[in-house]
Formats: C-alpha cells, sequence, structure tokens
C-alpha cells in the first residue's frame, strides 16, 4: 500500500457577486490529498496520512477520502480548524494561493502520530507545506528517517512561500530529504524560486550524489525531464487544451508512482538502475494523466480506464 503524508484543505474560489458580497465555491484540495486522490483513481491500495479537523469541514474531507476509496486507518481527527486555500486563477489558468491555517488540523499532527504507519507501508509519499511547518515537519521527517531504508520515498517540495515565506527553510529541508528520498520530483518554478540562476542538471547532479535515485523536473508546457543514472532524459509535452493547472502536478507524481508500481518497479534497488527507456513509459504516462486534469477545472484527477 502507498502512504501519502500532509495536508487536507478547502481550496476557496471566487464564484462570482452576489447582492451583499461574494459567492465562494470550497473544493476539496491540498497537494497531498490530491496524490491520494490520484492514486486512488488509478487503482493503487492508498492510505492518507495527516490531521483532519473534527469539524464540519473535517467530515467532508473524511467523506471525500472515503468515497474515493483512499483508506483513513491512519488519518488523525483533531480539534482543530481545518485550512482555507483562497485561490485565484490568471489568463492562463494558472492558480495562487493564500492559505488561512495557522494552528490548523494539518499542521499539528504530534510526532507520536507517526509510530501509526506502519513498517510494512510499501511506498511512502511526502510533499508541499506539512515538511516545513512545525508540529507536522518533525513528524514527516520522523517518518522519513524510520522507513527510507525499507521502502520508497518520493517527495515533491510543491513550494508554498505564503505559508513559510523563508526559502532557506525550504532548501534546507530539500537537502535534509534528499539522503532519505529515492524518487524527487520538482517543478521549474519551484526550482527558480529557490535556486535563481542554477542550472537543473546541477542541481540533479547534488541530489543524487547525496542518494536520489531519479530526479524528475517537471516544465509545464514544455514537458519535463528526468536526470538518471545514464544521464537525461526529455519527455515531450501531451498537447491539449488547458482550462487551468490545478492539480497537474499532483497527477504527474501519482501517475509516475502508478507506472513504477504496475511494472513492479517500486523498490530502492530497482529504482536506481531502470533504464532510461523503462523511465519513457513510465514518465510519458505520467504526463499523459497530467494533460487530462489541465483539460478540467480543478484538481479533477483521471481515472485508470482513461489511459488505457
Amino acid at each position: 500500500m502507498f502512504v501519502v503524508c500532509g495536508e487536507a484543505l478547502f481550496d476557496v474560489f471566487a464564484a462570482g457577486d452576489t447582492p451583499s458580497g461574494m459567492a465562494l465555491d470550497g473544493r476539496i484540495g491540498g497537494s497531498p490529498f490530491n496524490v491520494a486522490l490520484g492514486l486512488a483513481r488509478l487503482a493503487q491500495p492508498v492510505a492518507f496520512f495527516g490531521g483532519i479537523s473534527q469539524g464540519f469541514l473535517g467530515a467532508r474531507l473524511m467523506r471525500a477520502l472515503q468515497d474515493e476509496g483512499i483508506a483513513t486507518g491512519l488519518v488523525q481527527r483533531l480539534d482543530a480548524p481545518t485550512t482555507l486555500g483562497l485561490v485565484g486563477l490568471d489568463a492562463r489558468g494558472v492558480p495562487s494561493y493564500s492559505f488561512y491555517g495557522e494552528g490548523g488540523a494539518d499542521r499539528v499532527v504530534p510526532v507520536a502520530a507517526a509510530d501509526a504507519v506502519p513498517d510494512t507501508t510499501r511506498a511512502i509519499h511526502f510533499g508541499s507545506y506539512a515538511m516545513v511547518v512545525e508540529p507536522v515537519a518533525s513528524t514527516q521527517r520522523a517518518l522519513a528517517e524510520r522507513l527510507h531504508q525499507r521502502c520508497v520515498v518520493a517527495y515533491d517540495p510543491n513550494v508554498r512561500t505564503n505559508v513559510e515565506p523563508a526559502l532557506g527553510r525550504w532548501r534546507e529541508t530539500i537537502d535534509w530529504m534528499a539522503a532519505r528520498t529515492h524518487l524527487l520530483k520538482v517543478s521549474d518554478e519551484d526550482l527558480a524560486l529557490l535556486y535563481p540562476g542554477v542550472q537543473h542538471a546541477e542541481l540533479a547532479a547534488r541530489w543524487r550524489a547525496a542518494g536520489v535515485a531519479a530526479v524528475v523536473v517537471t516544465l509545464g508546457g514544455e514537458g519535463a525531464r528526468a536526470y538518471l543514472q545514464d544521464g537525461e532524459l526529455p519527455i515531450a509535452p501531451v498537447p491539449t487544451t488547458v482550462v487551468d493547472t490545478v492539480g497537474a502536478g499532483d497527477t504527474f507524481q501519482a501517475a509516475m508512482l502508478t507506472g513504477l508500481a504496475e511494472r513492479d518497479a517500486l523498490n530502492p534497488a530497482a529504482l536506481k538502475v531502470l533504464p532510461s527507456a523503462f523511465w519513457a513509459e513510465v514518465l510519458g504516462f505520467a504526463a499523459r494523466a497530467a494533460a487530462i486534469t489541465c483539460g478540467r477545472r480543478g484538481a479533477d484527477l483521471p481515472r485508470r480506464a482513461e489511459l488505457s
């Protein structure tokens, strides 16, 4: 089983003016939640590990997990509010976020909660701001430290500076995770923010030297590029009419992990020696999945039958 760690929250979109104000459209979101959703829709067994409030918004999040077939036995129900992310879209459908979540359930998961995640976990995904805000960051680091020699660790920094504006904190976390991560996916936008002027290949070489088996950089409309044992591998973009890009990176991550699982390559030793031709199939599958999400409103991730 996959375990996905991090935040589940509500993305809140403006839905037009009303006579007395503005209508808001709240949709379930959060990068890790989307990765779990993507895995479940791609027919992978997956559990969610994170903090969810005991209030009515938390109840809705729990129902969404259950409706999608995501196991909830590792969820920590906490007496804390649900984080809200206000989402604005530019003319190209690219989202920007403002988060309201200080003291939220997703951020206050105690370190002791990490003990609930079993040692038999096959692969575990970390990402986004739950890796850099306390105390949940320490909780997730404890998990990565305990499990990285037993199972595949996947990581996507998914930087949110309006949650944690200190770029050094994000860079320190990536460096710490590099020694405990087998599969590192990161967007070119995040790299430009964190390491302006530094070549992707230079960063990938640094992280691979620390222990990462494969570094995958997503390039938006330009596709993606993988940095592997046998060199660089470009992945062509999949043509699509973009509605918005909400959830596209999470879709890519879920589909990449699914592609590896379906090919029985989801173990640390295998990831280090997989040839480029194998990765081309896996990452091409991930690119097709992400293109489907880009063609739909919001984080509406594809199901397995759409990618047959």
